[in-house]
């Protein structure tokens, strides 16, 4: 009942801030007060560490620009789903918004490399490459024929399997129908498992798990708890198969209307942002794993990463091969897992 109540207010929240939005569609983007109003969409909650990094942006533009902009964020997709959010982005509706790499993918050919399983050789060499803000950039500008760019990222960790029953070994996927994102790599890779891939919205996830229509999904430590999914599905599996960024997307035509002083302003908060997130996630991470080891009942499988690794590498040279944009920075990547090796 709580969360069907939960689910009627969501969509009369929705329903009025279309209303509110609609208002505004003839400016792309309203003033108020003599302030131009900029609007960031997500779909996290008010405690989830992304929304913690957009307080961080908005203080930082507010303190420095004040006079001119004020920021509004707008969190548990009560401006749309990301991809109702990306579109609104596209066309001035609304300035900001936060996106998978998976939403990102129908716009620009390279961010399906994200999807790629075990691309990264650890968490360190996913930061570091995400941290090359100069190499980063180039791929930033592929969105700019869809009228929007990526500003910064976010850490959304590492995505592992977990289900109704364990997950040890590959041979434990086999004949289960686990949901992904609606990302065709992540299909394959799903299906290289054995298993058979749901594609599906993620706030259908719950519902399907509890009711049968899949027997697990994968995705980060917070999603057992934020997103109450440890309710339903007690074993998780380090198995590590992606490291996939989120992404602060932001309108090309905005931005470009901000003079240089400006730009360099929204780039140091987006950057903050970043930086706030980071520290944020790594917190909230072991928060949730004791939350859903300790309150929930989750157990929780280190699992051996190489077995499951051998089962979807060939999905490398056939994702190099279908989608050419990815080449540059697979190649760009492996320099980096290479010189992590050298470091040991």
């Amino acid at each position: 009942m709580e969360r069907a109540l939960k689910k009627i207010l969501k969509k009369l929240a929705v329903i009025a801030m279309a209303a509110v939005m609609c208002a505004g569609l003839a400016g792309c983007g309203s003033v108020t007060g003599g302030k131009r109003i900029i609007r960031i969409s997500h779909g996290q909650s008010e405690t989830h560490p992304q929304h913690l990094g957009l307080l961080a942006f908005k203080e930082y533009v507010e303190e420095r620009l004040g006079d001119k902009y004020e920021v509004q964020i707008f969190p548990n997709e009560i401006l749309g789903s990301a991809q109702k959010a990306i579109e609104l982005t596209q066309t001035g509706a609304i300035d900001f918004v936060v996106a998978g790499t998976a939403n990102l993918e129908t716009f620009a050919g390279v961010y399906e490399i994200f999807s790629m399983p075990y691309l990264f050789d650890s968490e360190d060499v996913y930061k570091s490459v995400m941290e090359d803000t100069e190499y980063m950039e180039q791929v930033y500008a592929s969105t700019d024929e869809a009228g929007f760019r990526v500003v910064t990222w976010y850490n959304a960790g590492t995505r592992n399997f977990y289900a109704k029953t364990p997950i040890s070994t590959p041979d434990d996927l086999k004949g289960k129908k686990i949901r992904v994102q609606q990302s065709p790599a992540s299909v394959a890779m799903v299906n290289a498992f054995g298993a058979a891939a749901a594609p599906m919205g993620f706030g259908e996830v719950y519902t399907a798990i509890q009711q049968g229509v899949i027997d697990g999904a994968e995705n980060n430590e917070l999603a057992l708890t934020n997103n109450k999914h440890g309710e339903v599905a007690k074993y998780y599996c380090y198995n590590k198969h992606q490291m996939v960024p989120d992404m602060l997307v932001g309108n090309l035509k905005f931005l470009n209307s901000l003079s240089p002083e400006e730009y360099q302003i929204f780039k140091e908060a987006a950057a903050l942002s970043t930086e706030v997130e980071m520290k944020e996630w790594d917190d909230s991470i072991v928060e949730a794993k004791r939350i859903a080891e300790e309150e929930m009942g989750v157990n929780f499988i280190d699992v051996d990463v190489e077995a499951f690794k051998e089962k979807v590498l060939p999905l490398h040279e056939k994702m190099l091969k279908e989608n050419p944009k990815i080449v540059d920075l697979y190649q760009h990547i492996q320099e980096a897992n290479e010189r992590a090796k050298g470091g040991e």
